[in-house]
């Protein structure tokens, strides 16, 4: 397939640049592949999706405030966006510059942080932090929300709530596993109650994810790689449930790369690493029944796992039904839940 085949136009308007006022106040497209059906519904009504003995697996990574501004040692204005925590006093990151950066010099940030730039490293800096509080703290105090770039708007004080789920656990994300944005405590409450279980593994979503393709050709396609982790807890919830009979649901694309990047044999392993795992329409999955997702850019690479999830066809018109029915796109927009995978 080729890149330009996810293509899809939508109107500005339907781009969601602030969150709802209540997180479980979104909308919610039902997605049937069995049947093709598409149902409007509302986030309130995800529980009654659900069966007992369902498995809910959530990505716990919790969003870093990892965008800062400063100048160059030349003067020059710079935006830095740390994509990776490295060490105590490292990271990588995009910089960007009228002019980059060279290796030796020297960062302003935020008027008092002082970081040297080491080297680059592909579309990357390595930069190292002075002083002796640690990269994390550092961004604690003078970081900002880093909000997608079709926002289009700073930071603003709810971001820093409304940009994270409330089980984020794990530091170390620049952008937020969004399908989990809709769940507050009532939704977690009821799900608990109708006897939903619940498990949790950790991918650190870099942003490389709002990267658009640059070649038409799926197969040319290099991803980017992201940290992952997944525990024996988890790995045994999924195999019990298998056994029961019950459904492994994702929540979220980035679910979906951690348990198939993890999956050996028809179920996940505990492992830790990094995942460059690119799913497209073709991708035999092995360990997710049902997904929740957010909606998603044009020719983007989560746009193409979900059609591969759901089948191409079917994804593209549901895609289209939510523009004419007036849905809220991306990060903080609505959501579609698609009840079981494509198996035909």
């Amino acid at each position: 397939m080729q890149r330009s085949d996810f293509h899809y136009n939508l109107p500005d308007e339907q781009i969601a640049r602030h969150p709802s006022r209540v997180r479980s106040a979104s909308r919610l497209l039902c997605v049937k592949p069995d049947t093709d059906e598409l149902l409007d519904s509302h986030f309130s009504d995800f529980p009654a999706k659900l069966d007992h003995g369902d498995l809910l697996v959530f990505n716990d990574t919790r969003v870093i405030p990892a965008r800062l501004w400063g100048i160059k040692d030349s003067g020059g204005r710079v935006e830095v966006l740390v994509e990776r925590i490295t060490a105590d006093h490292e990271v990588l990151a995009q910089v960007r510059a009228s002019k980059s950066p060279r290796p030796g010099s020297t960062l302003l940030l935020d008027n008092t942080l002082t970081v040297h730039v080491v080297e680059r490293v592909n579309d990357l800096f390595r930069l190292v932090f002075a002083g002796k509080q640690t990269v994390l703290d550092l961004l604690a105090t003078h970081g900002h929300v880093p909000l997608p770039p079709y926002i289009n708007r700073s930071d603003e004080p709810q971001d820093h709530a409304r940009y994270q789920t409330i089980y984020a656990k794990t530091p170390g994300a620049v952008a937020a596993p969004t399908a989990g944005l809709h769940f507050d405590d009532a939704i977690m409450q009821q799900l608990q109650q109708r006897g939903v279980d619940r498990a949790f593994v950790t991918l650190h979503v870099g942003a490389g994810t709002f990267q658009p393709l640059r070649v038409e050709r799926l197969e040319d396609h290099v991803m980017h790689h992201e940290c992952y982790e997944i525990n024996a807890a988890t790995c045994d919830k999924i195999a019990e449930t298998r056994r029961r009979g019950g459904r492994v649901v994702a929540v979220g694309t980035t679910v979906v790369r951690t348990l198939e990047a993890a999956c050996k044999d028809g179920l996940p392993e505990p492992c830790k690493g990094e995942t460059n795992l690119f799913i497209t329409p073709g991708y035999t999955f092995r360990c997710v029944d049902a997904l929740l997702t957010n909606f998603h850019l044009p020719e983007s690479t989560l746009l193409m796992l979900v059609c591969a999830f759901a089948g191409y066809q079917r994804v593209m018109r549901a895609y289209e039904h939510a523009i004419e029915q007036g849905y809220r796109f991306y990060s903080y927009g609505d959501a579609m839940f698609i009840e079981s995978r494509h198996t035909t």
